[in-house]
């Protein structure tokens, strides 16, 4: 079941992804070679929890920590711990918070130090895919038209997608209904959502080097891309209004 937000469960979201935003910048003014993720994660904590928010992750399904911090072929759910950031690293950093018991998410992926230029390259694409994603949102297109445009981008330029994970509805629970995939498959056609206004998405490309196909570590929780290659991902999470997208994690 789809759910349509009123104005004012969108304003409680967007004061959730205002949250998120803080974050994500803390996080980008922070992360420098020596870094370890858990002065990461710490650093996130603290803020959400003294801007009034809880840090959605931390217990959700059993994830230890407050962020997910996912470094080179790392794609999504990689766990803080004592590593430190490395000069030609990428980091993911995905920040999720509840406020007023309304969801927000949004991730970046970040350079440390200097990267190469194939580095460059897949983050610049990642975020672009993202930006065209959410250029397409607007009443009357269907959830078909994120995939198609994120896929298309993407493969255009030389990247995949990632198949088994994929963005989502949000709201008063972290994941709702309908799933975003990045890709265009039959079941993503057969389920194939109109956009209505007041519907609330996490809109995510997860763009891999190399092959889309993924393993998960035996923490359970980081995902990694099978040819070790690196991984980029990029999020916002919007409502769909009259006029176009509203970005809520600004």
């Amino acid at each position: 079941m789809v759910s349509r937000k009123s104005p004012r469960e969108i304003e409680l979201m967007r004061a959730a992804g205002r949250v998120v935003a803080e974050a994500l910048d803390a996080v980008t003014k922070t992360v420098a070679v020596g870094v370890t993720t858990d002065a990461l994660d710490r650093l996130v904590d603290r803020l959400i929890l003294e801007r009034g928010g809880t840090p959605a992750f931390k217990g959700y399904r059993g994830f230890p920590r407050s962020i997910c911090a996912s470094v080179n072929e790392e794609v999504v759910h990689g766990i803080p711990g004592p590593r430190p950031l490395a000069a030609g690293d990428i980091i993911s950093v995905d920040v999720g918070v509840r406020y007023a018991k309304y969801f927000a998410d949004a991730a970046v992926t970040l350079p440390i130090g200097s990267i190469s230029k194939e580095a460059q390259r897949l983050l610049a694409v990642t975020q672009e895919a993202l930006r065209l994603a959410l250029a397409v949102v607007k009443p009357g297109s269907r959830v078909s038209d994120i995939s198609r445009t994120v896929q298309q981008f993407v493969e255009k330029n030389g990247y995949s997608v990632v198949r088994r994970y994929t963005g989502h509805g949000i709201g008063r629970k972290m994941h709702e209904d309908p799933q975003v995939p990045n890709f265009v498959s039959r079941e993503t056609l057969e389920n194939d959502e109109v956009l209505q206004p007041g519907m609330t998405l996490a809109i995510e490309p997860m763009v891999n080097q190399g092959t889309f196909d993924t393993d998960v570590l035996k923490n359970k929780w980081t995902v990694v891309t099978k040819d070790r290659k690196l991984s980029a991902h990029f999020e916002h999470t919007v409502a769909v209004a009259q006029n176009g997208v509203d970005i809520l994690t600004l």
